[in-house]
């Protein structure tokens, strides 16, 4: 195949799922972390062992400059960018509607539709001219369920499923597909220290009867980028055990 694939965040937790899997199906993939080097160091490592193409690139994914800078490094070092999955995210406190500010809210706005936009312009003018692009948001089932207390995330997440339709709309003539995988509650090591009783509850109300793995996430990425999903877009693909459905 010998596409490039750029995932943010992708060394860690969903992202290193996505990272691999778009690696394990012939992506030459680009591992975006902002602080944790010796962990994506690591993955790509442990990738390349098994002759996958995987480097990692530093940038805040908020920066217009950094992300500016991490796509000329990604091309010089890999070649033009098919897919972006946008999978960044940052810490997500859980504020009752009287804890919440106006700041909590943009602090959730910039990883989920500022980040986005800055990524997605970076990379379209080659995209277009290619007539191929994927971009894959990484979304989350919180905008069907309107969870308590998380208010900030929610909206933000709400707004980036937004984006995604109005972006597939736009580039729709282009040869350029934006969906979006809402994912459920997938526990990866930001969620170790939650209590196994909370995890139990939501399984038993999942239809499937099990909570995801973040290699359920990886695949339907895989797929979306892939050739066989050239007729998909503008879509919410829900990777949740039938959690949610529409």
């Amino acid at each position: 195949m010998n596409r490039t694939a750029l995932v943010t965040g992708g060394a860690r937790g969903l992202g290193a799922a996505i990272s691999t899997a778009l690696a394990e199906a012939g992506h030459c993939v680009a591992v975006n972390y902002f602080a944790s080097a010796a962990r994506a160091e690591r993955l790509c490592g442990e990738l390349r062992a098994r002759n996958l193409v995987a480097h990692p690139f530093q940038a805040d994914v908020r920066d217009e400059a950094a992300v500016a800078r991490m796509v000329r490094a990604v091309e010089a070092k890999l070649g033009p960018i098919d897919v972006a999955v946008l999978n960044a995210t940052g810490p997500q406190p859980m504020l009752s509607i009287e804890e919440q500010t106006w700041q909590s809210y943009l602090d959730q706005l910039e990883f989920f539709v500022k980040s986005p936009l800055l990524v997605v312009q970076a990379v379209l003018p080659g995209m277009r001219a290619r007539g191929f692009g994927r971009i894959v948001q990484i979304g989350s089932e919180v905008v069907d369920l309107g969870n308590p207390r998380f208010a900030n995330y929610v909206a933000a997440k709400g707004a980036q499923l937004g984006q995604t339709r109005s972006w597939a709309r736009e580039l729709g003539p282009t040869g350029v597909t934006v969906n979006l995988v809402a994912p459920g509650w997938i526990p990866t090591e930001r969620h170790a220290n939650d209590p196994e009783a909370d995890k139990l509850a939501y399984a038993r109300g999942v239809p499937v009867g099990r909570m995801g793995l973040p290699a359920d996430v990886g695949r339907a990425v895989v797929f979306l980028a892939s050739d066989a999903a050239g007729f998909i877009t503008g879509q919410k693909i829900s990777v949740n055990g039938g959690n949610t459905l529409q």
